[in-house]
């Protein structure tokens, strides 16, 4: 059962998990001590899955970002999870969601540019029998992006 401190450590990591376990405590007004029993009772409970390091994709020269809803012609299991492999694999998916509604799927896909696009859509949606249709958004500005959830 996660309590009131344990929402305020897993607040303050999600701003800056390079926290010392001092600093931590002095932030949530604990024990250094108990700030470590608990970060590490969060991450063998599965609570905390990631300790990451966000890049800017724009620093690595990845400055388009879109995304494209996917409709599957089939949805037999097997071939959804083939899909869901697929995309797994694919360096260019930053992010793929199996949603309701009239997509299957949705994808956040960031590249160099068109060109890069165009490459990923013949090489990984073309070619994928299942894929009946998709639509693609191009982002135009990020407006907000907080990859966090909110405790």
């Amino acid at each position: 059962m996660i309590d009131d401190l344990d929402r305020r450590i897993l607040g303050a990591l999600q701003k800056n998990n390079r926290l010392s376990f001092a600093e931590l405590a002095d932030f949530v007004g604990s024990s250094a001590a108990s700030c470590m029993r608990r970060v590490n009772k969060l991450r063998a409970d599965g609570v905390i899955i990631a300790d990451i390091c966000l890049v800017d994709s724009k620093a690595l020269g990845k400055s388009l970002t879109v995304v494209v809803t996917v409709e599957l012609d089939r949805e037999r299991l097997d071939l959804v999870d083939d899909f869901k492999r697929a995309m797994r694999a694919a360096k260019e998916v930053s992010q793929c969601y199996m949603v309701t509604g009239d997509a299957d799927f949705v994808l956040v896909v960031v590249v160099e540019d068109v060109e890069a696009f165009d490459i990923f859509i013949k090489t990984k949606l073309y070619t994928n029998a299942n894929v009946r249709k998709f639509r693609s958004l191009i982002a135009l500005d990020r407006v907000k992006f907080e990859p966090r959830v909110l405790v």
